[in-house]
């Protein structure tokens, strides 16, 4: 089945041959739900982990943690389990998590940006309030697009209006690809204003500090070097399959749309390392679990999103 046509998430009543494509995308789940885990673990059952930066990273794991499950599923569905409804059930736990995790990235965005904005008010109640607010619309509206196909916005009954991933009709998709560029645009846009504000502090931080401009250079370098990476992981996993939804069609290859989807699932594998593991505070936990001595009271130096 990936040798031409769409790639089918819906049911199919006889049994497949096993197909590569789909194998690489379980194994990439499984990875994908290991490392969030992890996460997801570490944030729930540690107690000093209740700042809002660390809930939209526990968001961002349990959307990508859904992500990797669903994966997961869609095969063991697929090969095992053919039909219908549990075919709707899976793509819409797929799309569901996939628009969390990208949502819950602007988030951080947001969250960063405006730690660095308004430094001297951060840390207030209005900060906590905001991120719940910025849950809220994030899990609801990314459960809103995934409920889409279960409430019969699905092409089962209309082959001719299939999208390159069954069953999501071509409109479904466009949306979905659209909503992406325009966060793609916002984050951008945020970033730019992060380079802008992490230079203009090194600056003055080298100026009353009398640093050489070479020290000044290299902060502000290693800072825009860290943005660089992060965006540029973003749209090198995501922009390749949200433009190919755009223009492709179901009678394209399917091969085509493994190609570019499986970068996009790499983003979820990525993110744990980027956004969980360089955390100071949680490789603290992580080395005390591992170790055998862990402590959910044992204390951390409250730090900024801008500098994870």
């Amino acid at each position: 089945n990936g040798s031409a046509g769409s790639l089918d998430l819906e049911s199919v009543v006889q049994p497949l041959a096993l197909n590569p494509w789909d194998v690489i995308l379980c194994i990439s789940g499984t990875i994908i739900s290991c490392e969030n885990a992890i996460v997801v673990v570490v944030i729930f059952y540690t107690p000093a982990f209740r700042a809002p930066m660390f809930l939209l990273i526990g968001s961002l794991a349990t959307a990508d943690l859904l992500a990797g499950l669903g994966l997961i599923l869609h095969f063991a569905f697929v090969y095992f389990i053919p039909s219908e409804a549990v075919s709707l059930l899976t793509v819409g736990l797929l799309v569901t998590s996939f628009t969390a995790s990208v949502s819950s990235l602007l988030t951080i965005t947001i969250d960063r940006y405006l730690s660095l904005y308004n430094a001297l008010t951060y840390y207030s109640e209005r900060t906590v309030t905001r991120t719940y607010i910025m849950l809220i619309l994030t899990w609801g509206a990314s459960i809103c697009y995934g409920l889409l196909p279960i409430m019969g916005w699905n092409c089962l009954k209309e082959p001719s209006a299939c999208s390159i991933v069954k069953p999501l009709t071509k409109n479904h998709l466009i949306i979905l690809s659209v909503s992406f560029f325009m966060v793609f645009a916002v984050m951008l846009q945020l970033y730019v204003q992060i380079c802008k504000i992490v230079c203009r502090h090194a600056h003055q931080i080298a100026v009353q500090r009398h640093f050489l401009a070479s020290s000044h250079y290299v902060t502000t370098r290693k800072g825009i070097a860290t943005l660089a990476v992060i965006l540029g992981t973003f749209a090198s996993c995501w922009l390749p399959f949200a433009v190919y939804c755009l223009l492709g069609d179901y009678s394209y290859p399917a091969l085509y749309t493994y190609v570019t989807l499986l970068p996009a699932t790499y983003n979820s594998m990525i993110n744990p390392v980027i956004y969980a593991f360089r955390n100071q505070e949680i490789q603290k936990v992580l080395w005390t679990v591992c170790c055998g001595c862990f402590s959910s009271t044992m204390p951390f130096r409250s730090r900024s999103p801008s500098d994870v």
